[in-house]
């Protein structure tokens, strides 16, 4: 394959494989990535929005060429239940700058992009060519990488492991062990074409403004799960997803999640006329802070989704990915700028760097949120959407009731509910871990 020894081999070619390539690449390191698809960002799926900031640090000019969608000036969160939903949105103005701070993106093609910045920035990289083992020496050090190419052996003095959420090069190595599918989900995701004048009148939009739509309740039929809709240029991403013990505990379809999601009366007016040209199914880190595994080791480091770098209560990846190989690309930069070996004693820097930005201290701080949704999951997910739905209707349907006996009728519901289910137990644990 290839004899000459390289500075760091990237094994994978999303937002964290290219952010660390790049960014070795960039301060002069010989590197070598490797990515298993016809392309970088053939096996990336996402709904997907990308945060500015994180990539500016990578690439200060990136909008000049980047292939970015809609830059997002409204927010809408929604509680649903079975036909109606509950709602919040924020819209600013000051979203409308000259250097936006969130983009809609698609993967496929965003992805393209930055590996064509990786090659410019003085990387080599190859595709179609899958990792199959790690090579070790006779101390245990990660010397380099078995390729599936013929004589497919390369040698490099660190490997950063950007291999996504299942992780099989790194699980084979014994460096992590598999997710459980207790803290990680199956998200299905399907793009839905329309016209860029159609997008902007149904979401009341200008130009390049973007709206995000993010909904929970009854859609997950009391699984743990998220649905989403993002207006892109031309096309509309939804998408829905679970936890996968969730899935296999209620036998339920991840297809047919969707496909009741898009009819919900909420939904189906915003997608109508569309034509489907896409779906793609992906699994998500939602372990948080404790489904972290060692981050480093003699001649290796962990980035991204393999990582388990994933906040899923705020719906944060792609930041947290791209901030992971920045920051592992800079710790072996300066290991190598000393001359030290790439022992675990040296690349621990980057765990130590790592821990002081806001992705281990935002996915610390919420370290509880993910047990507690998952254990309550009927609850925070079937409960409490439809307990809020009918103190709604309550409230705004006039049918000549007196407003004291609607009023009644809504506390009975919720003091129910509250001996039923624990509900004020239920708001003070999500205090706490929010907290």
């Amino acid at each position: 394959m290839i004899e000459e020894k390289f500075d760091a081999i990237v094994v994978g070619a999303g937002m964290s494989g290219n952010a660390a390539a790049y960014t070795l690449a960039s301060r002069g390191l010989k590197v070598l990535q490797l990515e298993r698809g016809e392309y970088s960002g053939s096996k990336n799926v996402q709904g997907a929005i990308m945060y500015a900031d994180m990539l500016e640090k990578i690439i200060p000019d990136f909008r000049e060429d980047a292939p970015l969608e809609r830059h997002i000036v409204e927010q809408r969160f929604w509680m649903m239940d079975d036909s109606s939903h509950t709602g919040m949105h924020y819209r600013s103005e000051d979203f409308n700058s000259d250097r936006p701070n969130r983009y809609t993106i698609v993967r496929a093609q965003f992805d393209k992009w930055f590996s064509r910045k990786v090659r410019e920035a003085g990387a080599t990289v190859l595709t179609e060519t899958t990792v199959t083992e790690l090579i070790q020496d006779a101390y245990g050090k990660v010397i380099g990488v078995r390729t599936d190419r013929r004589g497919g052996i390369v040698h490099a003095d660190v490997v950063v492991l950007a291999e996504g959420v299942n992780g099989l090069l790194g699980t084979r190595a014994g460096l992590r062990t598999p997710p459980k599918p207790e803290t990680v989900a199956l998200a299905v995701k399907e793009m839905h074409f329309l016209p860029q004048e159609v997008i902007e009148a149904r979401f009341n939009l200008r130009g390049d403004e973007g709206c995000v739509i993010e909904a929970a309740g009854t859609i997950s039929k009391g699984m743990t799960g998220l649905a989403f809709l993002y207006t892109n240029r031309e096309s509309v991403s939804v998408g829905i997803g679970c936890l996968v013990s969730d899935f296999a505990q209620a036998m339920e379809s991840p297809y047919a999640l969707l496909e009741d999601f898009k009819r919900h009366p909420s939904i189906r007016p915003l997608l109508e006329g569309s034509e489907v040209k896409e779906y793609a199914a992906h699994l998500i880190p939602e372990g948080g802070y404790r489904a972290i595994p060692e981050l480093c080791g003699d001649g290796w480091v962990m980035v991204g989704d393999a990582a388990q770098l994933n906040n899923a209560i705020h719906r944060e990846g792609s930041n947290l990915a791209m901030t992971s190989g920045r920051i592992a690309a800079e710790a072996i930069f300066q290991v190598k700028s000393r001359r030290d070996p790439m022992t675990k004693d040296n690349l621990i820097l980057y765990k130590k760097m790592l821990d002081d930005s806001f992705v281990i201290k935002d996915l610390r701080k919420y370290k509880d949120m993910p047990n507690l949704l998952h254990t309550n999951s009927q609850n925070f997910f079937m409960t409490y959407p439809q307990l809020v739905s009918k103190a709604a209707q309550n409230f705004l349907h006039v049918d000549g009731t007196p407003k004291l006996d609607k009023e009644r009728e809504t506390t009975r519901a919720f003091v129910k509910a509250r001996s039923r289910l624990g509900l004020i137990g239920d708001a003070f644990r999500l205090a706490l871990a929010w907290r």
